[in-house]
């Protein structure tokens, strides 16, 4: 069995956490998006690190 190198995995799971909880607190915070807000809530956190980042890039209404 071999061994898992942290040094590697932990800020990977430092930036996942810190992006998890950057854009749940921006959905809730901000009054439309496009589409639902329950539908984002569940991209956000089921789609790790990508999710997020397709939220802030396609879920926020820009005006």
């Amino acid at each position: 069995m071999a061994a898992i190198n942290w040094a590697l995995i932990a800020p990977l799971l430092v930036i996942q956490a810190i992006l998890l909880i950057v854009a749940l607190i921006d959905l809730i915070r901000i009054h439309a998006t496009n589409g639902p807000k329950w539908v984002w809530a569940i991209v956000i956190i089921l789609v790790n690190i990508i999710g997020p980042i397709v939220y802030f890039i396609f879920g926020r209404k820009t005006s």
